[in-house]
């Protein structure tokens, strides 16, 4: 009687041994689990966890405040709208944007009230770095310069290959000429080309000048039906609120070129040497190179600027 009963005895032990053996399989291998929104398979996995994980916050740096000196165009163009978001959120620095001409973003920079500089006056650029003022002078990026006028254009420049004949024929006409006046990159060139054409307008009623930012000229000579030098970018984010066209465009002494530069510590006890140097390196980077780039090419059809970080620089 007690011999019947130990095979049907090893046989359940048989049979426990087995399902233990599955249990412990299942518990050592992630199992598909059902999402309880869409019914779908959701496979868990070790990652899982770690998908949701916050980013690790950037440090934030000991002096955060940051001055940018920069030209008014690189501000109505957009771009700034879009690199000093980027930068903050890289670098945790706090920057305030002060625009306005190249030559009184210069003069700040000389007086120590700025901290680093975003420019386009070459010629004004390379007296800044002779008399010390700067540390580091990078060449960013550049775009060209415009000769825009009305639609009618009354003195029939359009088209035109030379912008030293342009202003020639604007000066004999005297059309209404209307100048920025304030010492910026653009104001620099325009009285270059006139000075390369013989030519001294300041004193003719029909030539005036607004002293203000290259949007708010523009604005001036859309109200006046008058001709201007304005960089592109600005004129091509401002244009469909304007009655002006492109009259003259592509000649070579119009390019316009962008330089970083760090301001000498030795200027101020309050520069903030290491923020510029950052903000310096970030507009060089190959990143931030690839947004300049890109920048306006879904808007405007073209780019607005050409990156130019590490090419020859004879500016």
């Amino acid at each position: 009687m007690r011999n019947r009963w130990v095979p049907a005895f090893l046989g359940v032990l048989m049979i426990a041994a087995l399902l233990a053996g599955c249990d412990t399989a299942n518990s050592s291998s992630p199992s598909p689990t059902t999402n309880a929104g869409s019914g779908s398979i959701v496979s868990a996995s070790p990652t899982a966890a770690s998908a949701t994980a916050k980013p690790t916050a950037v440090p934030k740096p000991a002096n955060p405040e940051l001055i940018l000196a920069t030209t008014t165009s690189t501000q109505d163009s957009g771009l700034l709208d879009v690199l000093i978001p980027l930068f903050e959120k890289q670098t945790g620095y706090q920057v305030k944007t002060i625009a306005v001409g190249s030559g009184q973003a210069m003069t700040m920079g000389e007086r120590g009230e700025a901290d680093v500089l975003l420019v386009h006056a070459p010629d004004s650029e390379k007296t800044f770095m002779a008399a010390g003022h700067g540390t580091q002078r990078l060449l960013v990026m550049h775009n060209d310069f415009v000769i825009v006028g009305p639609p009618a254009d009354p003195v029939k420049i359009k088209g035109t290959k030379s912008a030293i004949e342009a202003l020639q024929k604007i000066f004999q006409a005297k059309a209404v000429f209307i100048s920025r006046g304030d010492n910026s990159g653009t104001d620099q060139l325009e009285k270059k080309l006139w000075k390369a054409a013989n030519l001294a307008p300041a004193d003719q009623s029909w030539y005036q000048e607004t002293g203000q930012g290259m949007g708010a000229t523009l604005n001036v000579a859309s109200e006046k039906g008058a001709y201007t030098i304005t960089d592109r970018a600005t004129f091509l984010a401002t244009k469909k609120n304007l009655s002006l066209d492109f009259m003259v465009e592509g000649d070579q002494v119009l390019l316009n070129i962008y330089h970083v530069i760090t301001v000498n510590p030795k200027k101020s006890e309050k520069i903030n040497s290491v923020g510029a140097k950052a903000f310096a390196d970030f507009m060089v980077s190959a990143d931030t190179q690839a947004v300049i780039a890109s920048f306006g090419v879904d808007k405007y059809g073209q780019a607005l600027f050409f990156a130019d970080a590490g090419k020859p620089d004879n500016s």
